[in-house]
């Protein structure tokens, strides 16, 4: 008969030692995976928000190069308005009881500043400068600025009685204000300063 083993194989030290370590190697390795996921999460996070500065970075500086490109489109189309300015006083100074007498040559410079005056509010048009339509409308401080106030019995107070110089809004912008005269009413222009009786609660 084989001679009796006192010891259990499943319980050897060895087999113990080496589910022991690989306990252990397994303990480290989970440990590892926490670290490493935990880094990953922290390097997304930091990588979102690099992303999300990024955007802004690049949205703020967007907006900042629109808003100059308009600043200066803003500027050259004020200096424009005095362009318009002077067709209209040039085509106002010439009645049109007065055209009929005009020499053949002197009619054709007319029709050629009114072709030109056309063609210059159509660009304005195209880029969004508009003429801002005051006469016989409500006073609103936004976009008139009176001159003058007088009495009228056509139009009711605070009403724009006449305009002396055209306004233009650029977009959603005032460009200029219209100088406006206001109405205060029937009866005697006892407040003649401008703006004396105007509403501004527009």
């Amino acid at each position: 008969m084989p001679p009796a083993n006192d010891t259990d194989p499943t319980n050897s030290p060895s087999e113990e030692f080496a589910q022991e370590e690989i306990q252990s190697e397994i303990t480290r390795e989970a440990a590892r995976i926490r670290e490493l996921t935990s880094e990953i999460a922290e390097l997304k996070e930091r990588y979102l928000r690099a992303a999300a500065e990024t955007e802004n970075v690049r949205k703020r500086a967007e907006r900042e190069k629109n808003e100059v490109a308009q600043f200066a489109f803003q500027r050259f189309a004020r200096d424009l308005l005095t362009v318009i300015d002077n067709f209209n006083r040039a085509l106002d100074s010439v009645k049109p009881e007065a055209r009929t007498s005009l020499p053949p040559a002197m009619g054709a410079v007319v029709e050629g500043i009114e072709a030109t005056q056309r063609e210059l509010l159509s660009i304005f048009e195209r880029h969004g400068i508009k003429k801002i339509e005051a006469k016989g409308q409500r006073f609103n401080p936004n976009l008139h600025q009176a001159i003058a106030e007088m009495p009228s019995t056509e139009y009711a107070a605070g009403m724009v009685i006449d305009v002396a110089q055209t306004g233009y809004t650029l977009g959603e912008r005032l460009l200029r204000p219209s100088m406006v005269m206001v109405s205060s009413g029937p009866g005697s222009a006892k407040n003649s300063a401008p703006g004396a009786n105007v509403d501004t609660s527009a």
